[in-house]
């Protein structure tokens, strides 16, 4: 979601605030052990026992699709210089992806009683197509949200005045810990007390924001109109402008989201804990409707943190990046209380996915490699402790990641090149679904062909533009294509290639889609 930085110049934080920041600390991990008492098998710990309510599920999807980055990057979209309202046209591919995924992939994850999305594949292909996804699944989210941990702990050392190690280990062991106990209830029913605490402090800010206009809301529209700030749609046919386009926006938002809402485990677990498949799709496709009103939120806060600064200069000479403008905000700004308030929802958008990527790894790796390689299978109890024990070591894993990044002192680009590795995977991994769904004659050599061509051009197109690429006559255009068409080119790449493999040696026929 953009690159990421804060140095807020800390200011001593209120007691009320250490407070608040506190007591939403000590509610997440009683929440965990309430919800997690009782629990025997893996069902329970993993699915829920299939229980949960369709606002439950749909509240959590939204809260672990929302990360810190996410939460302070989108304001600064519209705080810019020539920022406006434009990112809001990903959310109209999210929602139009997110009914695809519903009326295509949906079913095929209630058949029958998966845990995984993965096991889908294996049911088409075979195992080395489960395998293969859920080992791109483990590495490429566990680096990815290590890091998301990092930029993470980058606000708490900055609000509270830990040093960052100590912020990375604080944030990492609350969310592991309320994990490891209440497996995934745990995670959902933190996830809706994060989603309400982080979407009453973006209210909260915004009014503040705005009261502290001499003008108020008046100045604000003023303000708005006069720079063009409220500017949602451009029908620019580009692919390779770096801003948000409406055809980007729809077409490119359809194709991400299809890919980390109908074939991302992280998402799949939580649809899977729904009480039935009718409610995990009411569940899946109002929360793109949440989204796009969550997004404007945060982008609308963007354009009073403008407003607010240019009648404030003072505090926008002290802020060196887009994204670090509502950070600032809230450390400099916000009455006492609401600073706690605030900063304890932007830990919540930051645990909420953290938690998610700590369960759904146990989830892939248990289910999808530990159970399955085993000779003698284990007991209920056996199988709970293991379960428990893989979602410690991920938290661990993710928190080492995180304090290496911290030791190499990892800057933004190199974060940012390691963010967009996970997210050029996403492409490939929906177009092997979509070969799964749509050509039933596709077997499994060529479905991986094709996965690994569009991996391979999306690895091409991202790893050529680096100064250090050996061959220069090799590198892509100087004009990148916009990082929202990857997951768009990198499914179309791999339906197209296996689908062309399906008539040569690497193909034999196959069985339609079978849900035994």
């Amino acid at each position: 979601m953009g690159t990421f930085a804060v140095s807020t110049g800390r200011l001593p934080l209120h007691p009320v605030d250490i407070a608040v920041v506190a007591l939403y600390l000590l509610a997440m991990l009683a929440v965990g052990v309430w919800v997690g008492r009782g629990q025997k098998t893996t069902k329970d710990y993993f699915l829920g026992d299939r229980s949960l309510p369709w606002w439950a599920v749909l509240l959590s999807i939204v809260a672990t699709e929302t990360s810190t980055v996410t939460f302070l990057s989108i304001p600064g979209m519209a705080y810019a210089a020539g920022g406006d309202l434009r990112f809001l046209q990903i959310t109209f591919g999210y929602i139009v992806g997110r009914t695809l995924v519903m009326a295509v992939l949906l079913p095929l994850y209630f058949r029958g009683e998966p845990f995984t999305a993965y096991e889908v594949l294996q049911r088409r292909f075979g195992r080395l197509s489960r395998r293969a996804t859920s080992l791109l699944f483990l590495i490429t989210r566990n680096l990815s949200d290590a890091l998301r941990l990092y930029l993470s702990a980058l606000v708490l050392q900055a609000a509270m005045g830990l040093d960052l190690p100590t912020s990375i280990v604080v944030m990492g062991v609350v969310t592991l810990v309320y994990t490891y106990i209440g497996g995934v209830k745990s995670v959902i029913w933190n996830d809706c007390v994060q989603f309400a605490i982080y979407i009453v402090g973006a209210c909260l800010a915004l009014n503040e924001i705005i009261a502290g206009l001499p003008g108020g809301m008046a100045q604000f529209r003023q303000f708005a109109l006069e720079h063009d700030k409220l500017r949602v749609f451009d029908f620019d046919l580009s692919l390779v402008k770096p801003t948000m386009t409406f055809w980007a926006g729809l077409v490119g938002g359809a194709f991400l989201t299809g890919a980390t809402h109908g074939a991302d485990q992280l998402t799949v677990q939580r649809l899977l804990t729904a009480r039935s498949q009718r409610g995990a799709a009411l569940a899946l496709v109002a929360s793109g409707v949440v989204v796009c009103l969550q997004f404007a939120l945060f982008l609308v806060i963007g354009v009073g943190l403008a407003a607010f600064f240019a009648a404030h200069p003072e505090g926008a000479s002290q802020i060196n990046s887009n994204d670090q403008a509502f950070a600032y905000y809230i450390v400099h700004y916000l009455r006492p209380g609401f600073v706690g308030l605030t900063l304890a929802a932007v830990f919540s958008a930051a645990m909420s996915t953290l938690s998610g990527s700590l369960n759904s790894s146990a989830t892939a790796l248990v289910k999808d490699f530990i159970i399955p390689l085993r000779r003698q299978p284990l007991s209920e109890t056996a199988e709970l402790n293991v379960s428990r024990l893989a979602t410690g070591l991920f938290g661990v894993l993710q928190i080492g990641i995180a304090l290496a990044s911290h030791l190499r002192s990892a800057d933004q680009s190199v974060v940012q090149s390691v963010l967009s590795i996970a997210a050029f995977t996403s492409g490939p991994m929906l177009g092997l679904y979509l070969l799964a769904v749509l050509t039933p004659r596709v077997r499994e050599p060529a479905a991986l062909a094709g996965f690994g061509a569009g991996l391979a051009l999306l690895a091409y197109m991202e790893f050529s533009t680096w100064p250090s690429w050996p061959v220069e006559s090799l590198r892509w255009p100087a004009a990148p294509v916009y990082w929202l068409w990857y997951a768009t080119i990198g499914s179309l790449v791999t339906l197209a290639v296996g689908w062309s493999l399906s008539l040569s040696p690497l193909n034999t026929t196959a069985a339609d889609i079978d849900p035994s």
